[in-house]
């Protein structure tokens, strides 16, 4: 796919090419992907769907100040069909038609902190099952003679992927959560301990200034007479 021109919505000052982060997914039922988004960045994907087909995206921010971003989904002509502000994560399924959807995540109202993203799309009614169903009977013969008959082969086994799919989806979604968690812990961890040398450090200092405090009394301050 060609660079694509951005259009950045209005109160910003200029056009946004599609970063080098920009990809364009093959249409598999099941993906995920993970990256950096930089501070002051905005991030864009497109996503090729066929008609009355359906599109399902969940958004996780794992790390990085306030665990928020800003995130938009437009349609091939343009429009926006979903728009979260500041979220820290978020699920969307749309209905589709013929062309590249595009999804955005936005962190140019953060100067500092970068954040990092994990997403997954799911897709539905791509028409590969049906093409799959189609090269089955292909090779099948005969079906009649047979105990259990085709569509309940397609049937069971159609069960069974979505179930395994399934599986997967929630294990990756489960992943998603302990590596989040696991920022949290190490955040808090690294804070407990600056915190605590503040306090080390004040109570030496104050220890220092009670024992020069009570020397200070028992000194004998009468001078001698000479």
């Amino acid at each position: 796919m060609g660079p694509r021109l951005l259009l950045v919505p209005l109160g910003c000052f200029a056009l946004l090419l599609p970063p080098p982060g920009a990809a364009e997914f093959s249409p598999s039922l099941d993906s995920d992907f993970t990256f950096t988004l930089p501070a002051g960045r905005k991030e864009c994907f497109y996503q090729p769907m066929r008609k009355e087909a359906s599109l399902e995206l969940e958004y996780q921010v794992l790390d990085g100040a306030g665990l928020d971003v800003d995130f938009h989904l437009l349609s091939p002509k343009g429009e926006t069909l979903v728009f979260d502000e500041r979220k820290s994560d978020g699920v969307h399924t749309v209905e589709t038609e013929d062309g590249d959807y595009m999804f955005c995540f936005d962190n140019t109202f953060s100067t500092i902190s970068e954040k990092v993203i994990f997403f997954e799309l799911i897709l539905d009614n791509m028409g590969e099952d049906g093409q799959d169903e189609e090269d089955w009977k292909k090779y099948v013969t005969g079906t009649d003679l047979l105990d259990m008959k085709l569509e309940d082969i397609l049937e069971s086994i159609n069960s069974v992927k979505a179930r395994l799919s399934k599986s997967v989806q929630i294990q990756t979604l489960l992943r998603a959560f302990e590596a989040r968690d696991r920022n949290i812990q190490e955040s808090n961890f690294d804070r407990v301990n600056f915190w605590s040398m503040v306090n080390l450090g004040v109570m030496v200092v104050v220890s220092a200034v009670q024992v020069y405090m009570l020397k200070s009394l028992f000194e004998d301050k009468r001078k001698s007479r000479t």
